[in-house]
């Protein structure tokens, strides 16, 4: 029991502090409480108070904003008025100009009209004393106006005709002296400097063999050898009876030129295998490419024309594998070349521009045959591709007569590429083109009125034309014949030039009897 109280003393102890320090607590937090509202409340007010503030500061600067806007619409405005106001009193201004326009306008059509009507009125007058003179010159002639017309029109034609034959005949047997002397002694002088082999080429090509052996080997197991190379080389391999030899047949020249050195470096070399083949071609195509550089630069040097661009050159050389009717181009490009250079310096033109233009004229031809365009198109391309003078391009364009030639140059370079392919020896025509030229020939002869009959000679240089005599006379003579160039000169394509000689007969028969 005495331990007991002492116990029960200290827990109510316990108990009174634990209860007093919970109401002291709760003292110390309601004081914190009623401190955080004042603060809280401080602190509201504070807020209410500078949003009062800035609120009264929003309000003055959005009147003042208002007021500048409004101040600046009324400008705006303002000044709108005044430019329209501008505007309103140009257009019055204008209507008022129109208006005094439109009505002096309106009396010009007034008296215009009058004046019209004058006009007309006198036409009138002036038809019925027309009609009047034209009745009594129909009674007095015995002739109406339309049978006059036609009597004076054709006697006038007539008189014209003859007197035009007549002034014709005289102007050209005048010109024709002065300008058959001058031509006949430039041109014989211009060939006789230049005189040139011609051969004509062939389209095949012949290699020669150390023995008979050496065709099978050629050939190859099961021709293997022979396909290749005619495959590679786009040609074909004659391999016949012909001792020691083997023909390469081909129209392009270049590809027969590669097959003959290929070839011969395979039999220079022994193996003939497809692998080796291959390399041969390649090797002959590359040396072919150089020789055609070489020739293109040759020609250059040869006709003293320097400054073309390097692909023209090349193109150049080319030409030494291209033929025409068999005549070799490049060496007919550059005997153009020399023939128009000699002829303008004996003329005091520029010979270098007349060679440059006779070098270049055939440089179409140099193309693949699969690209489109004739060769005067190809080559007009290539000339202004590569920057070519407006001269030189003309020459090359007109050369075949596709386009009238306007200059000097271009009327030499036409008579020297006629002249080159007109030599004896230089070209060669199959049989049936030339047949058919000599018809052509003959069909437009014989299609003009009063020719009766036509015949071509000379290997079609020359046209002996038989007229009736009753149908033409002397004077019309000479008016068919030059329709009659003119004729062939547009529709038929020749070298050189063709004569036409027609020829009149008059015959008188009677009987004595």
């Amino acid at each position: 029991m005495e331990y007991l109280i002492p116990i029960i003393v200290g827990v109510a102890a316990l108990a009174v502090g634990v209860l007093i320090g919970i109401l002291f607590r709760k003292k110390i937090g309601e004081a914190k409480i009623g401190s955080a509202e004042e603060e809280a409340k401080r602190i509201l007010d504070e807020s209410f108070k500078n949003a009062e503030a800035k609120k009264k500061e929003a309000l003055i600067e959005a009147k003042e904003e208002t007021l500048r806007l409004r101040n600046e619409t009324e400008r705006e405005l303002k000044e709108r008025r005044s430019e329209i106001s501008r505007q309103e009193r140009r257009i019055n201004q204008k209507e008022e100009n129109l208006d005094r326009k439109t009505e002096n306008l309106e009396r010009k059509n007034e008296q215009l009209d009058e004046k019209l009507k004058a006009n007309d009125a006198l036409r009138e007058q002036i038809n019925e004393v027309l009609e009047q003179h034209l009745k009594r010159l129909e009674e007095i002639s015995g002739y109406t106006a339309e049978q006059a017309k036609d009597e004076l029109l054709a006697r006038v034609e007539s008189e014209t005709r003859h007197e035009m034959a007549q002034k014709l005949v005289e102007l050209e047997a005048q010109f024709k002296e002065e300008a058959d002397s001058k031509a006949r002694n430039l041109l014989t002088l211009a060939i006789q400097r230049c005189a040139a082999d011609h051969v004509t080429e062939s389209t095949i090509s012949v290699v020669s063999l150390p023995n008979e052996e050496m065709k099978g080997r050629i050939i190859g197991r099961e021709g293997r050898n022979i396909q290749k190379l005619e495959t590679l080389t786009g040609v074909e391999l004659i391999i016949d009876d012909t001792p020691e030899a083997i023909t390469v047949s081909g129209f392009d020249p270049v590809r027969r030129e590669i097959a003959r050195q290929a070839l011969e470096k395979l039999i220079a070399d022994g193996r003939i295998h497809p692998a080796r083949i291959e390399e041969m071609v390649e090797k002959a195509r590359r040396e072919v490419e150089a020789s055609v550089k070489q020739a293109g630069e040759r020609a250059t040097f040869d006709v003293n024309v320097h400054g073309i661009n390097p692909e023209l050159v090349r193109l150049l050389g080319r030409l030494r594998y291209r033929t025409s009717y068999g005549q070799n181009v490049l060496q007919h490009s550059v005997e153009v070349a020399w023939l128009a250079g000699l002829m303008a310096d004996e003329l005091g033109l520029d010979g270098n521009l007349a060679r440059r233009a006779g070098l270049l004229h055939d440089i179409g031809k140099a193309f693949p045959q699969d690209m489109e365009g004739s060769h005067i198109e190809l080559g007009v391309n290539a000339a202004k591709k590569y920057k070519e003078s407006a001269e030189v391009v003309h020459a090359i364009e007109a050369h075949h007569n596709d386009v009238e030639p306007r200059t000097p140059i271009a009327v030499l370079v036409q008579a020297a590429d006629a002249v080159s392919a007109a030599r004896p020896g230089a070209r060669r025509e199959d049989m049936e083109n030339y047949i058919k030229r000599l018809q052509k020939l003959e069909e437009i002869a014989v299609g003009f009125q009063g020719v009766d009959k036509a015949y071509a000679i000379q290997a079609g240089r020359e046209i002996r034309v038989m007229v009736k005599p009753e149908i033409v006379n002397d004077e019309g003579m000479k008016l068919i014949a030059r329709e009659m160039a003119k004729k062939i000169e547009e529709e038929v394509k020749y070298p050189g030039q063709i004569k036409l000689n027609l020829i009149r007969e008059t015959r008188a028969v009677d009987y004595a009897r």
